[in-house]
Parts: C-alpha cells; structure tokens; sequence
C-alpha cells in the first residue's frame, strides 16, 4: 500500500481514549506497540516493562511509516518521547475520564481494576499527553486529518507563519479576487519567508498551460522552497500542479479559501489542468507538505460561491450516508475533508475506493467541456452530474434537487457526448461510472451507451 505518509502517525493517550478504534478504522497499516511487550511483565516490573516497551517503540520507527497505537503510558518513558518527536507526528486522542472508565472498567488491564487509582493516574498523564502532542484529536475524524496532513482551524489564516513547513523560502501564488481580500493576511503571517507572490487568473482560466507557462518563468525557488497556494480549487489544482512539475517537484502548501476548495479540491493531492478537449486531463499526484484550512475565509463568499461548494458537500453526504449539509460551516468543512482525506490515504493514486469520489462528476466534465468553461460553473455541472448518477441508480433525487436545484444548460450536445467518451475513467472505450446502491457507492460500473446518453441529454436544455 502506497500511502503518502512520510513520517510515522504515533496515537497517544489514556487507556480507553479510542486509539485502536481509531487507528484500525482508517485501513492504513498499524502497528499496535503493546502487542511485542507481554503485559505480565508489567506484573512483574513496570521499570522492565517501559524498558522493553521503548526498545519496539524504536525498532519500529524505523520500519516504513505507518500508523502507530502506543499504549496509554509509552510517553512517559523519556526515550519514548525523544523518539517521537525525532520519527513521528504525536496525535493525542482526548477523551473524558468518564468515557475512557466506562470502556475499559471490567477488563484485565492492571491499571484498570481500581476506578480512584486509574483517575488519579489519567490525570497524572494529562500533562504527559500534552505536551507530547503535535495535534489534538476529538475523534477519527481528526485523525483521519492529522495523518493526511491536514491542519482545520478558525484563524489558521493568521498562523501561516507557524503551520506551513520547513523553514525555507515560501512564494505565494493566488487569484487577483483572493489576493486582494486575503493576501496581506497571509504575507503579514509567513513573515520574513515569502520572497514573491504571483498572480494566476481567476477560474478555470488559471488551468490552462499558458497560465502554468507564465507562472513557472516568474518562480525562484529552489529545492528547499515551498509554493503556498491561497484560493478556490482552480487555484490549488494549478498550482499543485505548478510544483510538482518546477524542478522535478517541489513541496507545496495549499491555502484554500473557497467552500468547493475546502471539503474537496484542495483535499488529496490530486493537482491538474484542464485542455480543450475535456477537464483536468493533464496533470500529477502531488501531495502536499500541509493543507491549511481555516472555515473563517467562508464569511467573505459570495452566496454564489457558496451555492458552488454546497454540490461538493452534498456529494460527500450521498457518499458517506449522512446529511453532512446539514452542519454548521466549521464542522461541516472538518468532516468532508476528513472523509476524502481518509479515502485518498488508502487510495492515493485513485486506484480503487478513490474512485467513489467521482460520483456525478462525469457528466460534471462533459457539461464543463462542452461550455469551454466559460457559461456553466463547476457547482452546477455537478449538482447536475450528481442528479444524473442517481437517476441511472435509481435513486431518489431529492436532496440534490432540494439543495441545489439544478436547471438543464445550454451547451452543445455533441461536444458534451464526445467530451464524455474521452473522460479518463473511461477503459477501453467502455463508459464506466460512480454509482449509489442502498449498501454505498460501487465505481466503475459499466452502462450502455444509450442510458449514458439519454441521461446526459436529460441535463442540456433545448
């Protein structure tokens, strides 16, 4: 497996926190620590036992990076902690005292058999846990974004200075509309770093290789530097792209700052631009150093953009079999994101599961495609790529058509149909597309023509 973990995920926590839930429910290799040390010898000596604990704790630290699942006391151990910080990002999974007791209470742990002693020990350990961690995490969710290397936070804007990594070069690049609403934030915040900031059109316009030409002349960096990407998804593919192209790949950084953006474009490392002839059909799997979220920027969207983004929510919700719609702004953004993070860790390369994330898109591409990209927007090629797919699965549509309310579109038929047959997830001519069953999405479905067809046509107006 091929995930892009380029350091350790180290789970810490009190006994009962969630860690092998956790750990085990992302479905990337895990190493449970405690299961190389016998728990009798914790009977016989805590000393030999933190000893011995230490010993695999170091041994694999040095196998490939995966996710690790240390037991409850393995930072208390010194080396333990010198180790982590050397190796591993530190996840402290934070429960309540009474969750971790109720889960535990009436197992064979030794430290679990008295309910005062194991409160009195959680509370020790606290502090341990704290100032161990790298990143706080409530749940799976968070996980699932501390490992993708993805930081959700209000205000992260104006702590770019401190969450994007390394300490080289930073250049910025962004779109004339962001630049002028966020851009002095984010050059106030990374300091003395930026060297440059550069400009790529708004839109689709910006997915286009004289666009990528342009920029790829204006940057300086070297090896060491690091792209930051502020802006809405046309932005982030862009410029991913851009860096991992620029001398054979460089580390980048996106900043997204629209609704679309946050729950989807910026997440994965998925960096392309658009031809003629169909959407994204060059581009590269480049993951990024860091994705820095902050759901604050959402405040200054136009309803409009807004209403853009919603169809990537809804396409997540119909993906996940939960009405993620329905959250506020900041949770909203942390699930969806959480969830394509977790899937595209398994499935880098959109091998497999990956796949799912395509539910309504190919129509989503036609329709953009044979509009030149110009007069029908991303948000409404899906919502009505989205209300095509179910359609084909036979599936109810009113969540799609409630929220979005997606209208049929004035493009060319023909361009739209010849659009579709060059889509990239097609094989061997052979359409093949995401759909939704009562038990989840399956991907590469084979359909005949003629309901492909008939379903596209359903969504042109004229």
């Amino acid at each position: 497996m091929a995930a892009p973990l380029k350091r350790h995920v180290a789970l810490v926590g009190f006994m009962g926190a969630g860690k092998t839930t956790a750990a085990r429910s992302l479905g990337l290799p895990v190493r449970e620590t405690d299961a190389d040390v016998p728990i009798e010898l914790f009977a016989e000596s805590e000393a030999a036992f933190r000893a011995r604990e230490a010993e695999v704790v170091e041994a694999v630290l040095g196998e490939a990076p995966a996710i690790l699942d240390l037991g409850g006391g393995a930072v208390t151990t010194p080396r333990v902690g010198e180790l982590l910080r050397e190796h591993a990002t530190v996840v402290w999974l934070d429960a309540d005292a009474d969750t971790c007791w109720e889960r535990v209470r009436g197992s064979d742990r030794p430290l679990a058999q008295d309910e005062a002693e194991f409160r009195r020990l959680y509370a020790d350990r606290r502090p341990v846990y704290e100032r161990a961690a790298d990143v706080v995490a409530r749940d799976v969710h968070d996980v699932a974004l501390a490992a993708a290397g993805i930081h959700v936070e209000p205000g992260a804007l104006q702590r770019l200075g401190e969450l994007v990594p390394g300490v080289g070069t930073v250049e910025l690049v962004s779109d004339p509309n962001v630049a002028g609403i966020h851009g002095m934030d984010a050059q106030l915040a990374l300091g003395e770093r930026v060297r440059a900031m550069h400009e790529l059109p708004a839109g689709e316009e910006a997915k286009t290789l004289v666009a990528l030409d342009r920029l790829w002349q204006a940057l300086r960096l070297d090896r060491g530097g690091t792209l930051v990407a502020l802006g809405g998804g046309c932005t982030t593919d862009a410029a991913g792209f851009a860096a991992s192209a620029y001398l054979r790949g460089i580390d980048w950084v996106p900043v997204p700052t629209s609704l679309v953006a946050q729950v989807d474009a910026a997440i994965g490392g998925k960096t392309g631009v658009d031809l003629p002839q169909g959407k994204n059909l060059v581009g590269a799997f480049h993951w990024p150093a860091a994705t820095i979220v902050d759901a604050n920027v959402l405040q200054t969207l136009p309803e409009q953009q807004r209403r853009e983004g919603m169809a990537e929510v809804v396409k997540t919700g119909l993906l996940a079999g939960e009405p993620l719609w329905e959250l506020p702004d900041g949770e909203l953004v942390r699930r969806c994101a959480a969830f394509k993070a977790a899937i595209c860790l398994r499935d880098p390369h959109d091998h497999d599961e990956r796949k799912q994330l395509n539910l309504g898109h190919t129509f989503a591409h036609a329709l953009e495609a044979a509009a030149q990209y110009r007069d029908v927007t991303h948000g409404q090629a899906v919502a009505l790529g989205l209300q095509a797919a179910l359609r084909l699965s036979g599936r109810d549509t009113s969540a799609v058509d409630e929220l979005l309310k997606p209208r049929p579109v004035h493009v060319d038929r023909e361009r739209a149909w010849e659009a579709m047959r060059r889509d990239k997830k097609n094989v061997d001519g052979e359409l093949r597309l995401v759909l939704l069953d009562d038990d989840g999405p399956r991907w590469d479905v084979p359909v005949p023509e003629a309901d492909v067809r008939a379903a596209l046509d359903a969504l042109i107006a004229g």
